[in-house]
């Protein structure tokens, strides 16, 4: 491999420049951090404590999303249950019957998506709690859900009223969704387990 510190009539600068590639991905990052922290800063500490006092008050926590949301949900599952909290995702062949006094969270940036809307009438009706996450507090998921938080951001609607984003419809909301259930699992952590990597390990899966 040629040393480029060698080459003739190429000063070292010129190969620390940022490429055009390396300009348009910084300055997407850029647009990205910066639409994050408008938004972030809309959400408050009272919305992590309202989140908190569901999953911490329910016997079993459920989960149902689609799409992205839905990744983002199981993601958020997973850790409540490296910190020892019962869950399950709607869907799966595992999943059992909902009961009263359980918890189902859905997750919709629309609070239109046709799968969780129709989990969250299932668990109304089995006198479970449910708990949505969604850009819509006006949607059907929104006036039904018992508890409803509400994370600003561009969804699938785009509509006129949403955060202005130069991102995919959607992605603004999605972002900022994972971004508070992380600290939602932060709180948690440093809560119920003092920190302690032991005991969150002694959870976390050795079949993969």
């Amino acid at each position: 491999m040629a040393n480029m510190d060698c080459l003739p009539g190429s000063p070292r600068g010129a190969f620390l420049s940022p490429s055009p590639e390396m300009m348009k991905f910084s300055v997407a990052l850029d647009q990205m951090h910066a639409e994050l922290g408008g938004v972030l800063a809309q959400i408050t500490p009272e919305m992590a404590e309202t989140l908190i006092k569901e999953v911490e008050a329910a016997p079993r926590i459920f989960g149902g999303a689609s799409g992205r949301s839905g990744f983002i949900l199981r993601g958020f599952l997973m850790r409540l249950m490296h910190l020892g909290f019962t869950v399950y995702f709607v869907g799966e062949t595992t999943t059992p019957r909902i009961r009263p006094g359980d918890l189902l969270l859905v997750l919709s940036g629309s609070g239109e998506t046709a799968f969780p809307r129709e989990m969250q009438r299932r668990a109304n009706s089995a006198e479970a709690r449910t708990l949505a996450l969604t850009a819509h507090a006006d949607s059907t998921i929104g006036r039904e859900a018992q508890v409803v938080i509400t994370i600003p951001g561009t969804t699938k609607l785009t509509r006129t009223q949403e955060t202005a984003s130069v991102q995919c419809p959607g992605s603004l909301f999605e972002q900022a969704t994972f971004l508070f259930l992380e600290a939602v699992v932060l709180i948690l952590y440093q809560r119920r387990s003092s920190q302690d990597r032991g005991e969150v390990l002694e959870r976390h899966a050795d079949l993969e």
